[in-house]
C-alpha cells in the first residue's frame, strides 16, 4: 500500500503542475514557459532566468507561484515520510486516491478550450478591476490587441528618414505612437515629435505592428 500511495501522490504532483500550467496560460503566458516555471517553483530549483520576471511582475502569477513553492515543500515532506514508512499500514491510500481523481477531473475541465477562453477573459477583467497600472507588466497594459507591439527602429546612415521629423512620416490618424527617441545616452521625449531624426537614433514606437513594418521598412 505504501508504494501505491507514493505513486498516487506523484500523480497528484503531476496533476497540480498541469493545472497551474493551464492557469498560467490563461494569464497570457506561453505554455512551454509556463510549465518550466511551474516545475521550477514546485521543486524549489530557483532558476533565475529572464522568464522568471514574467512571474514576479504579474500579480496573479505571483500568488500562484507562492502556492507552488509551499506545495512543493509540503510534497517533499510527504514523499520522504511515505518512503520512511513503507513497512507500516498507516497510509490513507483510498483517501488520497479520491483527491487524485478530483484533481484529474479539474485538469480535464481547465484544459477545455471553452474554459480556457473564459479564464483568459476573467483574468483580464480581474487585473483591470483590482490592480493599479503600475502593478501590471507592460504586456497587459499596452498590448491589448494581437497586432499591438512596442518596437525599436534604428535609423541607419543611409536611411531616408534621417533629417525628417516623426510627424512628417506618420499621420496623426495612423495607429503608431512615438514614445521617445534614444540618441546615445539621451532619451528625447517631450520634443520627440518635432525632433529631426539622425543616423544612429533609435525610435521607440508603440502601435500596430504590421503598420510599423510598412512605414519603417526602409529605416
Amino acid at each position: 500500500m505504501g508504494i501505491l500511495f507514493i505513486f498516487i501522490y506523484l500523480f497528484i504532483v503531476f496533476t497540480v503542475i498541469e493545472i497551474n500550467t493551464a492557469i498560467f496560460v490563461a494569464t497570457g503566458l506561453d505554455r512551454k514557459i509556463a510549465r518550466f516555471q511551474v516545475i521550477s517553483m514546485l521543486t524549489g530549483t530557483g532558476f533565475t532566468t529572464g522568464e522568471s520576471e514574467l512571474i514576479i511582475d504579474h500579480p496573479v502569477r505571483r500568488k500562484l507561484g507562492a502556492f507552488l513553492i509551499l506545495f512543493g515543500a509540503f510534497s517533499l515532506a510527504v514523499i520522504i515520510s511515505a518512503i520512511s514508512n513503507l513497512l507500516t499500514d498507516s497510509f490513507y491510500t483510498m483517501e488520497i486516491a479520491y483527491v487524485a481523481g478530483g484533481l484529474l477531473a479539474l485538469l480535464v475541465i481547465l484544459k477545455a478550450p471553452t474554459v480556457q477562453r473564459m479564464m483568459k477573459k476573467k483574468m483580464k477583467s480581474e487585473l483591470k478591476e483590482n490592480y493599479e497600472l503600475a502593478d501590471l507588466p507592460i504586456s497587459d497594459v499596452l498590448l491589448m490587441d494581437d497586432d499591438d507591439e512596442v518596437r525599436e527602429i534604428a535609423i541607419k546612415e543611409d536611411s531616408p528618414f534621417a533629417g525628417k521629423t516623426f510627424e512628417e512620416i506618420v499621420d496623426v490618424e495612423e495607429d503608431i505612437m512615438l514614445l521617445f527617441i534614444k540618441r546615445g545616452e539621451i532619451n528625447i521625449r517631450n520634443k520627440a515629435f518635432h525632433t529631426e531624426m539622425e543616423a544612429g537614433d533609435t525610435l521607440i514606437l508603440y502601435g500596430n505592428n504590421p503598420l510599423i513594418d510598412e512605414k519603417f521598412k526602409n529605416a
